[in-house]
């Protein structure tokens, strides 16, 4: 794309900041009398049809006014990346909510979304956070009646897991409680892989055990990009552009294609790192179905051990200066709550 001149770049910026607020192709006219420029509707119209040609802009109709391009809104996104900030009066309130929630990470994801979707007023998406690699870090077997043992597995990362056995004959659980504690000495750390291998070391009982824990990591690691937790569909289904366009409330189906909607976010979460921020506007070239929307996504937790991503989908004119710093803030309070989390375990 050719450079833009700081007058170009003031008007670009101000077009786009008045079609996001308005939803209506904008004229020279109402830039020079909303905004006060100090230049002729005539010069503005000028520097308008110079965005066109350049792919800023766009005219949808001969006699209408301009709407921005996908390039023009990567600009424009460009210069709220560093800038965009939450006010402290929103961060107060948006981390007294959290501080008042109890300390489990569903209802944590639940209140991810829904104050991601008030804040942004478009789609959220949270996933729960999952153990970058699955390793073994405690057992606990609790005889409940007769034949029946609670099992409860906990992840390094924090991922905890519980399912009910029932074994070929009843076990004392002083039976049990030795069991728990040779296996956590002998597989602390271990990864999947390694205690498959690990079967011909303990007894009969002890084999039992580790062949369902086995399994049971094996079923954690292949839903690995965790549940998804959504919020504020009706925010966005109210919009022009999804009331009109066929492909972008198609787009919002999506939502109930969640293997769709779990695969790009496990791309996405492929090309970032923990704290990090993406814009993907248009899809970003990689998502068809995105064609007519934008997604502000960010990857939360602790790095290496356990993350998850949070996001909002919602037009290509969705508000990037209240969405990106919400998502950013969410992001970093949801990693304090892992990392605490962890160290807690």
């Amino acid at each position: 794309m050719l450079e833009l001149t700081e007058r170009q770049r003031t008007i670009l910026l101000l077009l786009i900041r008045d079609y996001i607020e308005t939803a209506q192709p904008v004229g020279s006219k109402r830039l020079v009398e909303h905004f006060h420029l100090d230049l002729s509707p005539a010069t503005v119209r000028n520097e308008m049809s110079a965005l066109t040609e350049m792919g800023y802009l766009r005219q949808p109709h001969t006699s209408a006014g301009r709407v921005p391009a996908e390039e023009g809104y990567r600009i424009f996104v460009e210069q709220l990346l560093h800038k965009a900030e939450l006010p402290a009066s929103v961060q107060n309130t948006i981390s007294h909510q959290f501080f008042q929630s109890p300390p489990d990470v569903e209802q944590w994801m639940t209140l991810a979304a829904s104050v991601l979707a008030h804040q942004s007023q478009g789609v959220s998406l949270v996933t729960a956070p999952h153990a970058e690699t699955i390793r073994f870090k405690h057992i606990e077997l609790i005889s409940t009646q007769g034949r029946q043992v609670l099992m409860v597995i906990v992840m390094e990362g924090g991922e905890v897991n519980q399912q009910v056995l029932t074994l070929a004959e009843p076990v004392p659980q002083a039976r049990l409680s030795q069991a728990a504690a040779h296996l956590n000495s002998l597989l602390f750390g271990l990864s999947i892989q390694a205690i498959a291998a690990l079967t011909s070391r303990v007894d009969a009982l002890e084999q039992d055990i580790i062949t369902l824990l086995w399994q049971d990591m094996k079923r954690t690691s292949e839903s690995a990009s965790g549940e998804i937790y959504t919020d504020g569909l009706t925010n966005v289904l109210g919009e022009p552009e999804f009331a009109e366009s066929d492909e972008a409330r198609w787009a919002m189906r999506l939502f109930e294609e969640r293997s769709t909607l779990q695969g790009m976010l496990a791309r996405a979460s492929s090309n970032s790192s923990v704290g990090g921020l993406q814009v993907l506007i248009g899809g970003a070239g990689g998502w068809q179905e995105l064609r007519q929307c934008s997604m502000v996504i960010a990857r939360y937790g602790a790095p290496g051990l356990s993350t998850g991503m949070l996001g909002v989908l919602g037009p290509m004119r969705m508000s990037y200066a209240r969405t990106i710093p919400t998502v950013r803030y969410v992001a970093g309070l949801l990693s304090n709550l892992v990392n605490d989390n962890i160290a807690n375990q």
